[in-house]
């Protein structure tokens, strides 16, 4: 009996246990069916369900009269799509000898995935690549052909270092760009203002949610995000002067047999930008995608170095074209009068140092002195002035110090000065120093940049002002999101009858001066210049031009460099006055002028 009683105890205990086991069950079936039940169903749609990104075309950019100058043009990527398992050695092997592109490279962009985004190994491929693989789906399963919209810059060389290019994310820039939202297969600015307006012009993707089956085969499209483009630039440049101050410094450089050159054109009363030239250049419809090893070999192996926007990161000694601020600051300081003449021998009294070629032009006033690039008078006025009053006028001006401008790498260049040479060299200041400072050479550097915003405060009677490229930027509705208005960054502490007397001598450079045989008196338009000879310890001079007009009422500056090119009479100035003729409207035919009745 005793037995009995304690089987059926045994007998209890097991099956409240299995009841509990039972009602354990039940409640966690409920619990997920009830609570979590949204969750797992998420879970479970996400096996199915996938999102393939919609690659936003780029922003437009257009020329300051709406021009297009830089769109997007539809082109086949091919990518991965792992929706359902891994992609096979054998596609991948198979896809490398298609494409050739190394296996160790794609399955390095493989391991660089996350997500379910598709995977691009080669863009901008041709329609037999295109016709291949989707003539052959079961040979290259999660294998998929996206359409992405590719840059096009229209006019090649033609405004490069200006506008930039793209190319796709590195791991460097993945990892300084990680709280942005780039990931890796991105295509980003890398120069120019592609890379400085990047954010705005680069768009929001869209995508496309698909239903995929067991196989990882979409089989339909169950909603659609369509992507958002980037805001559209209109740039301060004129793509009439670009094209025509391209072409000037090209024929020129053919024609001296020169390298380099570069050219800043700007409006000196808005600081707007209307053409800017560095050469050599390159085509950025190269690197979109990443350029090839033989294209890069041609452009790393140019001992010009193509990549440089030289007309912001080149440093020059500025030569004869410093003389307008050595001049500036000898009639404020008092130095000298206007009508002062002072004998030119040949060279300087104190320090024999003379003029180019030994040319003595005797008595002078400061006109003549300017209009016909007098060294030895201006090496008078440097040791009147002394190097702290120079120093003072350069920095007045602007130089030693970037300009502003919406372009990356923009140099600082140099202003001659005492603490400079004792940090670097160790050395006292000399007078012979500060003769060489008065005419622009010794440790003064300029950019072209610089350059022309000297000469644009002289035209603009004392003021500058911020240059920039970009005039708008526009929403993909069409309205302006912002508008860029001039900047004044300063204003010369100079009266304004001083700054007459230099504008005056300026005018007499292109009438009786160093540009006269190029311009001479009956030039169309009244013009203001200086040339410049900049001695280069490294080879031969480089030359300098600077302008500006109409002389009353200025609307332009035109500075041009020209590395190696000598006198820049000889090598500057004519690319100067082709610029100068594109802008005024006299490179067009001109209409023949009607009899009075």
């Amino acid at each position: 009996m005793a037995e009995e009683n304690d089987y059926g105890g045994r007998l209890k205990v097991l099956l409240g246990i299995m009841v509990l086991v039972i009602v354990v069950l039940i409640g966690r079936l409920s619990y997920l069916q009830l609570y979590d039940g949204e969750h797992y169903r998420e879970l479970s749609d996400g096996n199915r369900i996938r999102i393939i990104p919609s690659v936003a075309p780029r922003g437009a950019f257009y020329d300051r009269n709406g021009e297009l100058l830089v769109e997007n043009r539809p082109g086949f990527t091919v990518s991965l799509l792992p929706l359902s398992a891994p992609i096979s050695e054998e596609v991948i092997d198979r896809l490398s000898d298609l494409l050739k592109v190394p296996q160790d490279e794609i399955h390095k962009k493989i391991k660089a995935h996350s997500g379910f985004d598709p995977i691009r190994i080669k863009n901008d491929v041709g329609a037999d690549i295109v016709t291949i693989i989707e003539e052959q789906k079961k040979l290259y399963p999660g294998v998929v052909i996206e359409v992405q919209p590719i840059r096009k810059y229209l006019y090649g060389t033609e405004g490069a270092h200006v506008f930039g290019y793209v190319s796709e994310i590195n791991d460097e820039e993945l990892k300084r760009y990680k709280n942005d939202g780039y990931k890796m297969g991105d295509v980003i600015g890398k120069f120019g203002l592609e890379k400085i307006y990047d954010k705005e012009i680069r768009g929001t993707n869209g995508g496309n949610q698909v239903e995929v089956d067991v196989s990882g085969k979409p089989v339909s499209v169950l909603g659609m995000k369509p992507p958002v483009p980037g805001c559209d630039l209109v740039l301060t440049i004129d793509q009439h002067i670009q094209a025509a101050a391209e072409k000037a410094v090209d024929d020129q450089l053919k024609l001296i047999h020169a390298g380099a050159a570069a050219v800043v054109v700007m409006n000196p009363q808005t600081g707007e930008i209307l053409a800017m030239v560095s050469r050599p250049a390159f085509n950025p419809n190269l690197f979109t995608f990443g350029i090839s090893e033989k294209d890069w070999k041609v452009i790393n192996d140019n001992p010009f170095h193509p990549m440089d926007n030289k007309a912001i990161t080149g440093e020059y000694p500025p030569g004869s074209t410093f003389k307008i601020i050595t001049g500036t600051a000898a009639l404020e300081e008092e130095k000298v009068t206007p009508q002062e003449k002072i004998l030119d021998t040949g060279h300087h009294w104190i320090i024999p140092k003379g003029n180019a070629d030994g040319e003595a032009l005797g008595w002078i006033n400061f006109t003549e002195a300017l209009a016909h690039s007098d060294n030895v008078y201006f090496y008078e006025m440097g040791n009147r002035l002394g190097i702290d009053n120079i120093e003072k006028y350069a920095r007045m001006f602007g130089l030693g110090e970037q300009q502003k401008i919406d372009l990356p790498y923009e140099a600082k260049g140099l202003v001659a000065n005492r603490k400079y040479k004792e940090l670097n060299f160790h050395d006292d200041w000399y007078l012979s120093e500060t003769f060489d400072a008065s005419i622009g050479q010794g440790f003064n550097l300029v950019t072209p940049l610089q350059a022309a915003v000297v000469m644009g405060e002289i035209a603009a009677d004392g003021k500058r002002y911020r240059p920039h490229v970009v005039k708008q930027i526009i929403n993909p509705d069409g309205s302006v999101k912002k508008e860029f208005s001039p900047e004044l960054l300063s204003t010369l502490d100079v009266k304004p009858d001083i700054i007459k007397v230099v504008q005056g001598g300026l005018r007499q450079v292109t009438k009786i001066g160093t540009a006269a045989s190029i311009f001479g008196p009956n030039f169309p338009v009244d013009i203001a210049g200086k040339t410049g000879t900049a001695e280069n310890p490294h080879g031969k001079d480089h030359g300098w031009f600077v302008a500006y007009g109409p002389f009353n009422n200025p609307n332009i500056v035109v500075a041009v460099i020209v590395e190696n090119g000598g006198y820049g009479s000889q090598s500057a100035v004519p690319i100067g006055k082709k610029i100068i003729e594109a802008a005024f409207g006299l490179d067009q035919p001109q209409k023949p002028q009607q009899k009075k009745q």
